[in-house]
Formats: structure tokens, C-alpha cells, sequence
């Protein structure tokens, strides 16, 4: 049984928490305030634990990153290279800044010319990281029901098996895969962020997903 090491205590670390324990996974959730997760400990089960961010590194043989963007390099920075040096990374994070959205549409603390999956990749050199469930709500991460319909999920990273490794999490979670190839694909997958949330924003319409269709 793999154990998920999750960094983060937020809505989306508890629903991909509750996602890994429901298919078998040994998961702890890494938090500054353990207390905080105290309700989601005894509703996930004997196969969820929670600890300190280092805890959640050590524990993991895969990681996941599911911190706010603004905070991601803090988190594995207390989270300790040396204890997620050579795994696999889920980033899941959005470069989201500190600002008011525009009209819906949300800013973000980077530009089209650099991914913030390619400045965590380049500040934490020895960590794979692979781009995936940025684009969609956390209700809605795990075997979401859109009618039988498979959302898309894109993903990107550098290391094929990383990719690998993650391509079988997000069929297990009920997503069709694509591909989109290295870290730089991250510059067009994480603004679908913005795209996904303009709805919400704009009309309080949280419900939907992204599909790609193809010939």
C-alpha cells in the first residue's frame, strides 16, 4: 500500500486526503496546526494520519502539494528537501496572488513566459514535480459525476515516471489524462485556473469541468 504524504490542510488536501484513503492509500496530512484537522482525521479512518509538514515528507513515498501558491515554497522548505529529494511531487498549486480578482477573472504573481511549476522545479532541483488537479474544484476531485462524462485532467512535468506514477492516480480519481509534456506546459495549464473560476466568481456557478475532445 503506497503512503501519500500531503502538505497542506486546506479543502483541496482534505478531499485528495479522503480520495487516496477511499482507494487504499496510507495518507498523512502535514499541517502547522494539527488541530485543525481533527474532524477530517476521525471521519477518514484508520488509514489517515496527521503531522507536521516534515512528518508528511517522511512519511510519503509520493507527495503532494496543496498548499496556497503564495505559500508553496515555505512548505517545502519546512517540509525538509532532504526528506522529499527523488519523489514524486503532485503540484497542485496555483500561482494565485494577494489581489482582488478583475471581473472574475483572478491575477496571479507570474507571466505567460514562466510557469510557477518551472520556478518550483528550478528552486527545488532534486524533487520531480508533476502539475495536476489545479484546474478544478475540490469538490469535485475525486470520481466526480458529470453523467457519465470523464473530465479531462492536464498534467506536465519532466520526469517520465513521475508522469507515470501520476497518470494512475488521476485514473483512479475518474479523469481522462492528457499529457501535455515538460514543465513549460505548466504556462498554459495553470491559467485554466482562472478560466475555471471566472463562473464562480462571476456567478456563483462552481459545478463544472474541463473536457478535450478529440477525432
Amino acid at each position: 500500500m503506497k503512503k501519500i504524504g500531503i502538505l497542506g490542510s486546506g479543502d483541496v488536501a482534505k478531499a485528495l486526503g479522503n480520495g487516496f484513503v477511499k482507494h487504499g492509500y496510507q495518507v498523512m496530512l502535514g499541517t502547522r496546526t494539527a488541530s485543525k484537522l481533527d474532524d477530517w482525521k476521525k471521519q477518514a479512518g484508520t488509514n489517515a494520519r496527521v503531522g507536521t509538514f516534515s512528518d508528511a515528507a517522511k512519511f510519503g513515498e509520493l507527495i503532494v502539494l496543496a498548499t496556497k501558491g503564495t505559500y508553496a515554497k515555505d512548505s517545502l522548505k519546512m517540509a525538509g528537501v532532504e526528506n522529499l529529494t527523488g519523489k514524486t511531487v503532485i503540484d497542485t498549486t496555483n500561482p494565485i496572488a494577494d489581489v482582488a480578482p478583475e471581473n472574475g477573472v483572478l491575477r496571479f504573481f507570474t507571466n505567460l513566459d514562466k510557469s510557477f511549476l518551472e520556478d518550483l522545479q528550478a528552486t527545488f532541483s532534486t524533487l520531480k514535480f508533476v502539475k495536476a488537479f489545479n484546474s478544478i474544484g475540490s469538490p469535485f476531485m475525486v470520481n466526480p459525476d458529470f453523467g457519465g462524462i470523464k473530465p479531462s485532467m492536464c498534467i506536465c512535468g519532466n520526469d517520465e515516471k513521475s508522469k507515470s506514477e501520476v497518470k494512475t492516480i488521476v485514473d483512479q480519481f475518474g479523469f481522462e489524462v492528457e499529457d501535455m509534456g515538460g514543465a513549460e506546459a505548466a504556462r498554459a495549464i495553470e491559467p485554466l485556473c482562472m478560466l475555471w473560476c471566472i463562473p464562480g466568481l462571476r456567478e456563483n456557478k462552481w459545478a463544472h469541468a474541463f473536457k478535450l475532445l478529440k477525432k
